[in-house]
This record gives structure tokens, C-alpha cells and sequence, in this order.
């Protein structure tokens, strides 16, 4: 028994729906897409034709749509998520790059292209997934990218994703960034960081962030800020003097964080809106 993809896009758009989805449609056609092996756009195409999805490919898409009603996370179940234009592959025990992250490293490719040097130098502390490190180091070809994680299973999905896109300008580290990369102290153009920045008490709303997002990844200590104050350290002691800082942090802690740079005598330091029009990084200058 078969049945054609616009019904069973119906079918499961209201599925998810009913399970609190945030965005039922666009989930379920990349279910769909992903269980026939199509791209969203193919998969529309077909949709229209009235082409038919047989018993196996609706068993495998029922199993995956028992899981998001659950609230697992879509990307841990195609396996993939997308960040400017690289398709980077994630699952448990990584962090899933966001589109806000996108903007923020912005802020690192412009600064690194700036650079007079014919081999500009940047660092990611924490990379998870790797997609801030490796959005720059395919961006910036002549740059050279060092990226630093400290969880042993978000280095492996890093490492994975390094070789996948082959950015033969980037090597990823496992340390804490706390004392990491002691030998590229003072040398470094930019360094950037997506550091876990959310209160302990604050626990967040969406179930896919609480209930599989790693902790380690999102929590910073009781304000929130425990791992931004090592990551002032560090960067300061990584960066040569002019070099750029750049933080990605929560919509409320740009004051707290102009703060702390400013005891610690960064300058120049700016706070940059996201597209919903929230504080969402600030960078500063060594």
C-alpha cells in the first residue's frame, strides 16, 4: 500500500503539528526528502506529478516522524545541517549550528580578509561542529584556521567535517580553552567563539536544546558568563595587538560583557544586532 507525496506531506505536516513543532512544513518535507533521497526542490517537483512513496520509504519516514514528535532535534535525524553553504554533519553530543551563528562570523571573514598579511591567522575556541572554523577557513582560502574543542565526541563530528570539506587550512585541536595553543600566543589576527553562555537556572524553553543539545555546550555558570571570562584570557593572550575579538552570546549579557572587556582593557568594543533585531555578539579590539 503506497500513497503519494502531496498526502503523505499533508499527513505529516499535521502529525508535527499536533506535536508542538515549531515549523511543521518545512520539517516534513525535509523528512520526506531525506527518506527518497531528493532534494527539497525534487521533492516538490515530484509532489506536484503525483509520483508515490511505497511501503518501505513510508515505514523508514514513519519511524523518523515518531522521533520529531518527540522533539528530537531534525538535524540529528537526517543526519545534516546546513551553515552558509557548507552541509556539515552533526548528531549526539554535539552542538547544532544556528542560523544566527552565520551573521556572527561574518564579523571574522571581513576581519581576516582585512588582514595585510598574505596568511592571516584565526582561532575558534569551542568549535562543536565546527562551523565557525570552517565557514572562515573556506571563505578566507589563504588563512590559516585553528579550531579548539574540549568534548572528545564534538571533536570527533569536527574532525569529521574537516575532512569532509577537505579545508586543508584548518587542524582542530582537543583542549581546554582555558590553556590552549600556548605557541600561537600573540600571533593570531582573529579569534572567535560561540561559548556556552546560559545561566544554570535558566533552563531553555525548546525541548530540542534542553533535551539533546550537550550541556557542556550550552551552560556557562550561574551568570552564564563563567567560560566568556576565560575566553577573555585567552583571546587576549592568542591575539597581537589590533587583532579582533569576536563572542556570540544571549540577547541580554551584551552589557555584562562590554564589562568585563573593558575592566580587561579591550577597545573598540561594539555590540551587533542579529535579524530579529537582538544583541546577539560583540566584538572588540586587543
Amino acid at each position: 500500500m503506497s500513497a503519494s507525496i502531496d498526502d503523505t506531506l499533508e499527513e505529516t505536516t499535521t502529525r508535527l503539528a499536533a506535536a508542538g513543532v515549531p515549523s511543521p512544513r518545512p520539517d516534513a518535507e525535509l523528512l520526506v526528502a531525506h527518506v527518497l533521497g531528493l532534494g527539497r526542490g525534487a521533492l516538490l517537483a515530484k509532489a506536484f506529478t503525483g509520483t508515490r512513496i511505497d511501503d518501505d520509504d513510508l515505514a523508514a519516514l514513519s519511524a523518523l516522524v515518531l522521533r520529531r514528535e518527540a522533539r528530537e532535534p531534525l538535524q540529528h535525524l537526517t543526519g545534516e545541517a546546513f551553515f552558509r553553504g557548507l552541509r556539515l554533519s552533526v548528531g549526539p553530543g554535539v552542538f547544532i549550528p544556528r542560523p544566527e551563528s552565520e551573521i556572527v562570523v561574518q564579523h571574522a571573514i571581513d576581519a581576516l580578509t582585512a588582514v595585510a598579511s598574505p596568511s592571516p591567522v584565526a582561532v575558534d575556541l569551542g568549535t562543536g561542529s565546527g562551523a565557525l572554523a570552517l565557514a572562515m577557513a573556506t571563505e578566507v582560502p589563504h588563512a590559516t584556521v585553528t579550531a579548539v574543542e574540549v568534548s572528545p565526541l564534538a571533536f570527533t563530528w569536527a574532525e569529521q567535517n574537516r575532512r569532509a570539506v577537505g579545508a586543508e587550512n584548518l587542524r582542530i585541536v582537543l583542549a581546554d580553552l582555558a590553556d590552549a595553543l600556548p605557541e600561537l600566543d600573540g600571533a593570531v589576527d582573529v579569534v572567535i567563539s560561540n561559548p556556552p553562555y546560559i545561566p544554570i537556572g535558566a533552563i531553555p524553553r525548546d525541548p530540542e536544546v534542553r533535551r539533546f543539545d550537550p550541556e557542556l555546550a550550552l551552560y556557562g555558570g550561574v551568570d552564564g558568563l563563567d567560560v566568556v571570562r576565560s575566553l577573555d584570557a585567552t583571546a587576549w593572550r592568542l591575539l597581537r595587538p589590533g587583532g579582533l575579538l569576536v563572542i556570540e552570546h544571549g540577547e541580554q549579557q551584551a552589557v555584562a560583557i562590554r564589562a568585563l572587556l573593558t575592566a580587561s582593557g579591550w577597545r573598540a568594543i561594539a555590540h551587533h544586532r542579529d535579524l530579529t533585531g537582538r544583541d546577539r555578539a560583540t566584538t572588540a579590539t586587543r
